[in-house]
């Protein structure tokens, strides 16, 4: 595909769709051009080109769906498929069949959950081929897809009874399932590859229209980094180790914010004469084979009393694979320790309350002693696993979901934190006086 140059091209106003980011992108049609060129290159070099099928769930409006869901297909030739909603997801993925899906980290996990749910009730033998599936993925996923000769035989019974039935809840033809728009935990994304299902984790922002980065099969799968620099895409790490961009890609600036397009389009600190690059405000770096490894968001991190960092994104990754929680967020910025703000997985509170012989009251429920104790043995798990100035000492229970509708998620499913911090800010102050 020709690229066209940026003093050829008319601009496009984007909306931003990240939290406290200036609202105005102006984005130009190279910038787009250059995204679907290298997004149709991963798909037609790694997968092969064909009559690609999109289910197209999350809102045009937002960059990530707009460029990956819909120039993207446009651009291969390829069929689109609207959702009817997350509550028809499931029907329309039978009934679409698609080949290609690009969705964000937050319906991976929700999938994920409903998966091992019902793989649970169904006995042990199935239970009995899930753990080995994920036992096998696992080892997959430190050997970067490479399986062990010991496993083959094993492997090659999961293919034949297990795999099979989960890849028909997704239609039975796809080809990839891409996450984008905010983290994935690479536990997740084990997981859909344990069950035969091939996951891609790209990234990017609005301001480079807006994929940056993806996995590929050829170079490596490697759950904890969003793959290498697609074609056009050039990076480098900052002396703090900010994450530069600079390519076709990139927007010319921010609608008329001089001071903010001056803040990210800049050349790096101390290296006169290095070229105008995008700060991206992420902070990572790149692997032996290139690949872009994410640890935070700048503006995100926790910073303790004692001066240490902490990602918050991590741990909450972590609190919401617990099939008590079904959300978290976690602060501590300036404090002593980390605290979190909880919200129960529905059906799960659901199930306790009619083991315990409880009313379901969801609200009623989180005063019980016993409930409490519960989603704090579901903490205490995470714990184990986090370093003593990660671990979260206390809690508190949010009145309701986060949502789209209550300004507490982004279009693409990520917390806004401070909307949270906002309504919540005197239940989480009250964690540090007990």
């Amino acid at each position: 595909m020709a690229k066209i140059k940026r003093e050829d091209t008319a601009c496009i106003i984007y909306t931003s769709g990240t939290g406290g980011a200036p609202r105005g992108v102006l984005q130009h049609h190279g910038a787009i051009l250059c995204n679907v060129d290298g997004a149709a290159r991963i798909l037609a070099e790694d997968f092969g080109w064909d009559d690609e099928v999109f289910l197209s769930f999350l809102p045009l409006s937002h960059a990530y769906e707009h460029t990956g869901g819909q120039m993207l297909p446009i651009g291969m030739g390829g069929q689109i498929f609207y959702s009817e909603g997350l509550e028809k997801l499931a029907s329309n993925i039978e009934e679409v069949r698609p080949t290609i899906m690009v969705v964000v980290p937050r319906l991976f996990e929700v999938l994920r959950t409903r998966i091992m749910k019902q793989v649970e009730k169904q006995g042990k033998v199935p239970n009995y081929l899930m753990g080995r599936a994920l036992a096998i993925g696992g080892i997959k996923a430190q050997r970067e897809g490479k399986g062990r000769l010991r496993d083959k035989p094993m492997d090659l019974l999961l293919e034949k009874l297990l795999r099979p039935k989960i890849r028909a809840r997704f239609g039975g033809r796809i080809k990839a399932m891409v996450s984008g728009g905010a983290p994935l935990n690479p536990e997740v994304g084990t997981f859909f590859e344990a069950m035969g299902l091939t996951m891609l984790q790209g990234y990017g922002q609005t301001e480079a229209a807006p994929v940056i980065s993806c996995n590929r099969p050829r170079v490596g799968l490697k759950m904890d980094t969003v793959g290498p620099a697609m074609d056009g895409v050039e990076i480098k790490i900052a002396k703090d180790g900010e994450i530069l961009v600079r390519g076709e890609l990139v927007m010319h600036g921010y609608w008329r914010n001089e001071a903010e397009t001056a803040r990210v389009l800049k050349e790096p600190e101390g290296e006169s004469g290095a070229g105008i690059w995008l700060h991206t405000g992420d902070i990572g770096h790149l692997d032996d084979k290139g690949r872009i490894v994410i640890t935070d968001r700048k503006k995100d991190m926790i910073v303790n009393d004692k001066g240490d960092n902490i990602s918050p994104q991590k741990v909450e990754g972590m609190l919401t694979l617990q099939p008590e929680i079904a959300q978290a967020m976690v602060v501590g910025d300036k404090r002593p320790y980390v605290v979190g703000l909880i919200v129960p997985d529905a059906e799960w509170a659901l199930e306790w309350a009619r083991a315990q012989g409880e009313k379901f009251d969801f609200k009623a429920l989180q005063d019980l002693p016993a409930f409490r104790s519960a989603i704090r043995a579901a903490i205490d798990r995470v714990n184990q696993d986090l370093s003593v100035i990660e671990k979260v000492r206390q809690y508190a229970f949010a009145d309701e979901a986060f949502a789209i509708e209550n300004e507490e998620m982004t279009p693409s499913l990520k917390i806004r934190r401070h909307k949270l911090k906002e309504r919540y800010s005197e239940r989480l102050d009250a964690l540090y006086k007990g």
